[in-house]
């Protein structure tokens, strides 16, 4: 546990004894490295986020920016705010880079943020088709600077049209694009229906994310929100499979707004909770939770 907790996070932690049960144990999968969360989201305040990866036993924690233009429908802060984060608690916090894809200051807003220590570009979650010229753009970029893009997919609302997203990763095959959300999730079953954002039916192996994640060496999930833990809970005999034949293409998010990390409330602590039931064996967990990140995103 950090040396410095505030006030604030002691008064959400109502002390240690809410951290003890509510932080994970690292002696069972070792360090975790959270690559999805936001500054501001939903008005929380930065102190409550510190507190909220600090009481959920987080390392490291990657801060993804709303564009300029829109807070990704989640009122989150744009690309100042994470690197204000990350400078205070520089330790815990690096940042991705963001901006709308289609907007003519793109390449000048995320070069800014890029070479002032950005590690990645996301979370791309803007009203384009995923294989446009706008994500092209986005594209060539991220390969110019060596990093991740990380792409919310969600059917007629986020970069629309996965079934052709394979053209995208052929084309830039030195990218490593990083899958997110309902959409993306929805597709490891080879019979998904489109319209359906948290499908509770049983997988068929076979869908596109599942055939994207095993035929392309340059893409990766991210198993955040409600719609990663949905992708294991839906279906558990399928989801331990999935984790062992993804094990190095996977990664862990949280993506939850919380104030108070408490169990059945925290999408974070319920998606550890859930890889550690479901992953065979320390190796994969650790991978899920630490190698993966580290080496995708060259966090050091």
């Amino acid at each position: 546990m950090h040396r410095f907790i505030s006030r604030r996070a002691f008064v959400l932690g109502a002390g240690s004894g809410l951290l003890s049960t509510v932080a994970p144990s690292l002696s069972e999968t070792g360090p975790i490295i959270d690559i999805h969360q936001h500054t501001h989201y939903l008005g929380r305040d930065d102190d409550t986020l510190v507190a909220h990866q600090r009481a959920l036993g987080i390392e490291k924690t990657v801060l993804l920016p709303a564009g300029s233009r829109y807070g990704l429908a989640a009122e989150c802060g744009g690309n100042d705010s994470v690197v204000y984060l990350a400078r205070r608690y520089p330790k815990e916090f690096v940042f991705f880079a963001n901006e709308l894809p289609d907007l003519p200051d793109t390449r000048k807003v995320l070069e800014k943020f890029l070479k002032a220590g950005a590690i990645g570009i996301g979370e791309q979650k803007f009203p384009v088709e995923c294989d446009s010229p706008h994500i092209h753009r986005i594209a060539e970029i991220a390969q110019e600077y060596d990093v991740p893009v990380l792409m919310h997919f969600e059917h007629k609302a986020y970069n629309m049209g996965i079934e052709r997203f394979h053209t995208v990763l052929e084309k830039f095959p030195r990218v490593r694009f990083i899958g997110h959300a309902q959409t993306w999730w929805g597709n490891i079953d080879r019979n998904h229906v489109q319209t359906v954002m948290y499908p509770k039916t049983r997988v068929t192996p076979g869908g596109i994310t599942d055939r994207l994640l095993s035929d392309y060496p340059n893409m990766y999930g991210d198993l955040s929100a409600h719609s990663g833990l949905n992708s294991l809970l839906r279906d558990e005999d399928h989801a331990r499979e999935f984790l062992t034949r993804h094990q190095n293409k996977l990664l862990f998010g949280s993506d939850c707004n919380d104030r108070e990390p408490k169990g059945e409330r925290c999408i974070g602590a319920k998606t550890i909770a859930t890889i550690r039931r479901l992953c065979p064996n320390r190796e994969i967990a650790r991978k899920i939770f630490y190698e993966n990140a580290r080496r995708v995103m060259r966090i050091k």
